[in-house]
């Protein structure tokens, strides 16, 4: 039995191209933004069918089989054509994409005189059919008339050639060099090739068969080997991913940390199972937002709604903190920490969001120890400072007191006379009443100082505020000889604060400037209290001394825990002051004056109202 080889050649080119287009096919079909998969399918089926055109070609024993033959091999000639544009287009995106389209355009009206005048597109009439050997058999060639519509492939091709070396050209500068050369540069020596190739046959200039199908055979080798490498990066990186996720559920499994997703378009949400033991959902229970949602704590639901609407706006980080009841359970109460952050579309709307929660209960819990640790420093701190303002508390206490008992002998004695002068008595006892005020006040100063209460904010009057300090500390400056100043600004608003915790901070900032200014001479001795605006949204306070200021390394060592300069000092006056400070939302730094001395600076907001109107 004689083996045909040109059957067989031609039909293994077939073969071949039909197999590469069922493996990457079923790559566009599940992901339809993979084009230049389904391209390079198109263009393997329309090479296969011009390998079985050329084929019939081959074997043709009379002009009109040859003419039939040749006018069909001109569709899968067009798809190609479709084929390579459309792959180096999309594999590429660089290029004019018109120069393509044009070709494809001047290849499709080529159709027209290809079916409908003469034998075919390249011949106007065969005269007649030679036989010649090829491959070890006879094969067949026309022998004819070139037509002159073949201008129109002549001029597809050349539109063809130099989108194709635009395109690699483009893909070079770009930095994809070898994409540019195994691609481009096959494609373009490969077209050119046949093309060449066949128009020498029809004019006579070569006596052989036309093999236009194994050129083309060469292009989707370049195309295939190029995919292939694509398709081996794509697994390691299926791999990669693969392994990737295994280590992250590993780490979010050891950080006990949630994770989801929840797609806008389908509003469908996605949770790991950690996730779903933070809200209390079970394995077999599949959670939708709305279902979320109504574990979240009435007191923060608002918010959390809000938060989640205005994230859908942005791409940036959004994060939140909240109580829920895990399960629907009202009597539990667990604290969540949640961020996420939306992904949108190329149209800017949002298309999904990701995000991360855990529990953080056991962290509110300490920081409300923390909070109650500090509050309970702090108390401990203005008893401090009230011993240490007793003695000038005592001699303030004294004075009405003493006024007291002279006025109600006085009082006394003008009863026993016999000539009572009322309106005398009248003036005593009203100065008796206005002493018991001032004594009343100095005691009620105290019992405020001294009690244990947390933070209540509430708008204070700036001049009150410092009035009150002032006349807490007025006897131990006299008894210290310390000079006492207030300077503050006109039209200064009120400040948001807690009224007893602002005047242990500006108890703690005044003692240390009395401690500073010991050593001055008495006729120095003094400390300014001030009051300034700093800005839209903040008054700045300067407690200022004219000791002999703070060592420049020393100026943030001073707020530390436990750090004091004093023999007898704890080191937690500042501390405290700063904690206080912050927790009001301000800030407190110390600098040393121009000329001597130093200024203990600290910041507190504005009322809210007086921010609205401003």
């Amino acid at each position: 039995m004689t083996v045909s080889w040109i059957t067989l050649l031609w039909a293994m080119v077939s073969a071949a191209c039909l197999t590469l287009a069922a493996v990457h096919l079923p790559l566009w079909l599940r992901d339809r933004s993979a084009w230049p998969s389904f391209f390079f399918s198109l263009l393997c089926v329309a090479n296969a069918c011009l390998a079985l055109s050329e084929m019939q070609m081959l074997h043709a024993r009379t002009p009109d089989a040859y003419a039939a033959a040749m006018r069909l091999a001109h569709v899968p000639i067009l798809a190609m054509v479709v084929a390579v544009v459309g792959f180096i287009s999309s594999y590429f995106n660089v290029g004019r994409r018109w120069l393509g389209y044009a070709a494809i355009a001047l290849r499709t009206a080529s159709l027209l005189p290809n079916f409908l005048t003469g034998q075919s597109l390249n011949l106007s009439t065969i005269s007649s059919i030679d036989r010649l050997e090829f491959l070890g058999e006879r094969a067949s060639i026309a022998v004819g008339t070139p037509s002159p519509w073949i201008a129109l492939d002549e001029l597809s091709l050349a539109l063809l050639v130099i989108f194709l070396v635009d395109a690699s050209i483009g893909a070079w500068r770009r930095g994809a060099r070898r994409e540019a050369l195994t691609v481009g540069g096959g494609l373009l020596l490969f077209s050119l090739a046949g093309t060449i190739q066949a128009l020498l046959v029809f004019t006579g200039v070569l006596r052989m068969p036309i093999t236009i199908s194994l050129f083309s055979l060469a292009i989707v080798i370049a195309m295939a080997y190029e995919l292939s490498g694509k398709l081996l990066a794509a697994n390691r990186l299926a791999q990669d991913l693969h392994e990737s996720r295994k280590r992250m559920a590993l780490a979010t499994e050891a950080a006990e940390v949630g994770t989801w997703m929840f797609e806008f378009g389908a509003r469908s949400l996605w949770t790991n199972p950690r996730a779903r033991t933070v809200f209390g959902f079970s394995p077999t229970e599949a959670p939708d937002v709305e279902a979320l949602l109504s574990r979240v704590d009435t007191m923060d639901l608002t918010a959390v709604r809000e938060v989640f609407s205005a994230s859908q706006s942005t791409s940036s980080d959004c994060q939140t903190e909240f109580r829920i009841h895990p399960g629907g359970d009202t009597t539990r109460v667990r604290w969540v920490s949640a961020r996420g952050r939306v992904e949108l579309d190329e149209r800017g709307r949002p298309q999904r969001m990701r995000g991360a929660c855990n529990d953080v209960t056991e962290r509110k819990e300490i920081e409300k120890q923390m909070v109650q640790l500090r509050l309970d420093v702090a108390h401990a701190a203005r008893v401090s400072a009230m011993g240490h303002l007793a003695t000038g508390l005592a001699h303030e206490i004294n004075q009405p007191l003493g006024a007291i008992m002279r006025n109600a002998e006085t009082a006394l004695l003008l009863l026993k006379s016999p000539q009572t002068d009322m309106q005398e008595i009248r003036e005593v006892l009203t100065d008796i009443l206005d002493d018991d005020e001032r004594a009343g006040a100095v005691i009620d100063r105290m019992r405020a100082m001294l009690r244990r209460s947390e933070i209540e904010f509430r708008p204070l009057g700036i001049d009150a505020l410092l009035s009150e300090v002032a006349a807490l500390v007025r006897s131990d400056a006299a008894v210290r000889r310390v000079r006492l100043m207030t300077k503050v600004a006109d039209g200064l608003p009120p400040v948001w604060g807690d009224p007893v915790h602002l005047q242990q901070v500006l108890l703690n900032l005044i003692s240390n400037g009395m401690d500073a200014v010991e050593e001055a001479n008495p006729k120095d001795r003094c400390i300014t209290i001030s009051a300034t605006r700093g800005s839209a949204d903040i008054v700045e306070f300067a407690v200022s001394d004219t000791g002999p200021g703070i060592a420049q390394d020393h100026l943030e060592q001073i707020f530390d825990s436990f750090y004091t300069t004093k023999a007898s000092g704890l080191g937690m006056g500042l501390a405290i002051s700063r904690s206080l400070v912050e927790a009001h939302g301000g800030r407190l730094w110390a600098e040393n004056r121009q000329g001597g001395g130093s200024s203990l600076r600290f910041t507190l907001p504005i009322a809210a109202v007086e921010r609205q109107e401003a």
